[in-house]
């Protein structure tokens, strides 16, 4: 009767370690990124889009908000703010170059701060 007692615990044991919860490895981050119009939603989500790691990518032109879903393990809020700062917008956290925001089309111009 022992044995089976303890057979009954240590399967119990095993299973309860398998079922813990895996860490969700997804991050939903919003930043504000500057631009103008829809050429620079292209092109934001197309600079997001080019960081390994991104799920998913939105710009809102109305209220320059950047929406994405990253993987931790793979990338960084931080790598993401310079991707779209190479493509010439300003993020909350990183500026563009001079050079980069001087290679946007003329209707993609914004006031920088």
């Amino acid at each position: 009767m022992n044995k089976i007692v303890l057979i009954a615990m240590i399967m119990f044991l095993g299973f309860s370690a398998q079922a813990q919860t895996k860490k969700n490895k997804n991050l939903k981050y919003t930043t504000e990124v500057n631009g103008n119009c829809e050429q620079c939603k292209k092109r934001i989500e197309k600079a997001a889009y080019g960081v390994a790691g991104i799920k998913s990518a939105s710009w809102d032109v109305s209220s320059h908000q950047l929406s994405v879903i990253l993987n931790e393990e793979k990338c960084s809020p931080s790598d993401l703010n310079k991707a779209i700062a190479k493509a010439g917008h300003d993020t909350k956290d990183v500026k563009a170059t001079e050079e980069d925001y001087d290679n946007l089309h003329s209707c993609c111009k914004y006031v920088r701060e």
